[in-house]
């Protein structure tokens, strides 16, 4: 073999190696993304369990608002319409994380509403379980904040990683399989100021 041959096998070999390489870093990170979104889906699962147990511990308050209920139990089964198949792909799908991250922000603001509307009862306010499931909601309205940030960190280290040069070449050879990642927003009117009135 001439000097040249082994010259080409050689750059052959470190362009596969290093093809190897950015693939293999690339699966790391989209494994880590997908790792935090089923984080997110659990805390999100959670909150949505704990919505049938508030509904029915307010019913129980006499004359306690109807539409604050029934926007609550409506948003929850707009959560629950979204199925476990549109869920699996959504992290690459931003229109489908889109819709995702609406019904979900239409949840939170049901809850809101409610705990809001919840003060102006105070036996319901009193009562042990009323004030378990509150503190249970917001705990898990903390750990949708920490899983949602974890997943927009990992989201950015992936897209950060496959936007980069030379990396980017073998993201546009596998298709989909790489696709950019969405991150989750504030919600529609998170940095307008609450208006308070005393």
């Amino acid at each position: 073999m001439g000097k040249a041959t082994i010259g080409v096998l050689v750059l052959a070999a470190m362009l596969g190696l290093w093809g190897i390489s950015g693939y293999n870093r690339l699966v790391r990170l989209d494994q880590g993304v997908q790792g935090q979104w089923a984080e997110v889906e659990n805390v999100y699962q959670r909150r949505a369990d704990l919505v049938p147990n508030l509904v029915e511990t307010v019913k129980g308050a006499a004359n306690f608002e109807k539409s604050t209920l029934t926007a609550v139990t409506e948003a929850r089964a707009r959560v629950g319409q979204i199925s476990p198949q549109a869920t699996e792909k959504i992290v690459g799908d931003p229109a489908a994380f889109q819709r995702f991250q609406q019904a979900q922000d239409g949840l939170s603001s049901a809850l809101s509403r409610l705990l809001v509307v919840s003060e102006r009862y105070p036996d319901l306010k009193a009562t042990a379980a009323f004030r378990d499931l509150q503190a249970q909601l917001e705990g898990t309205e903390n750990r949708i904040a920490v899983a949602r940030m974890r997943f927009n960190e990992a989201a950015q280290a992936f897209n950060s990683a496959r936007d980069s040069f030379p990396t980017v070449l073998i993201a546009g050879l596998s298709g989909q399989r790489f696709a950019e990642k969405s991150y989750f927003k504030a919600q529609a009117g998170a940095a307008t100021a609450p208006h308070v009135q005393f």
